[in-house]
């Protein structure tokens, strides 16, 4: 009997003892993290009837199957210098040919490049309500930090029909726990069961160094310097990576990335554009 798609994509058990190694790090509060997971819960409740968490997890398998390559951008400062020099290359309707997912404020360069957008993994930190209308899935992630926005995009959550709910803690009927620790990583967590053995995962703004780029939050005009606590989250983001390469056997490209390991391939531009 083929299990639900609910099943297949909760990691809570495996990701344990990442949390846990986490959460003790950084000195995050359990109570807080299922406190957001039950507000967010009970927006969910709110939704029409025939909002069903399998039903879009379904659609968003289907979506994700039909395209041969995906990529997936990050909020990293080789982002904007990466997709403008492929949008003046090859423009908008280069990316059409690419399943496109967007970690959080990723999605505002896309939309402003008119760059469809699958998918936005999202805390809600890093977004406004215009990206939260312009793509086709969202998947909001509650964690202890994020229950005011939350609250600010609660009526947005309740009208958007393809919406997924997910939570760093044991999951509930409503939610999932893919695995991951940033919305970043999040995203492959999330994809690992759901890919077919020929698809490619091109990764775009997905660096790991001590500079953050501007589209990781929404009040930051320039890349800058990252503070001490958030590039260790990102050392863990590549850490969690890393172990999660094992388990997925599709081939994984870093894009014009400043990280550079034996890890993983990394493309210039020129090379992704003659794949």
């Amino acid at each position: 009997m083929v299990s639900k798609l609910t099943d297949q994509l909760n990691f809570h058990k495996e990701f344990k003892n990442w949390y846990d190694l986490i959460k003790k790090d950084f000195k995050f509060d359990y109570k807080k993290d299922c406190e957001a997971r039950d507000y967010l819960s009970r927006i969910f409740l709110k939704k029409s009837q025939n909002w069903k968490l399998n039903d879009v997890l379904n659609l968003f398998k289907k979506r994700i199957l039909t395209k041969p390559s995906i990529l997936v951008f990050g909020c990293g400062p080789s982002l904007e210098k990466t997709v403008e020099i492929i949008w003046k290359k090859e423009g908008a309707i280069f990316f059409e040919d690419f399943i496109n997912i967007a970690a959080d404020g990723a999605s505002i360069l896309l939309r402003e490049k008119e760059i469809k957008i699958d998918a936005i993994f999202t805390d809600l930190d890093g977004i406004t309500k215009n990206e939260f209308e312009y793509t086709s899935f969202n998947v909001i992630h509650a964690h202890g930090d994020n229950i005011e926005k939350i609250q600010y995009f609660e009526d947005d959550i309740i009208k958007f029909e393809n919406i997924i709910g997910t939570t760093q803690v044991e999951p509930l009927t409503s939610l999932i726990n893919p695995g991951g620790f940033t919305d970043g990583d999040r995203i492959l967590f999330f994809l690992r069961t759901l890919l077919s053995p020929f698809q490619r995962l091109f990764l775009i703004g997905m660096d790991f160094g001590s500079i953050i780029g501007k589209y990781s939050k929404i009040n930051i005009k320039v890349n800058q310097e990252a503070h001490p606590i958030k590039q260790k989250k990102l050392q863990y983001a590549l850490k969690v990576i890393k172990w999660l390469k094992k388990m997925i056997k599709n081939p994984i490209y870093f894009v014009n990335s400043e990280y550079k390991t034996e890890d993983f391939v990394n493309l210039s531009i020129e090379e992704f554009l003659n794949f």
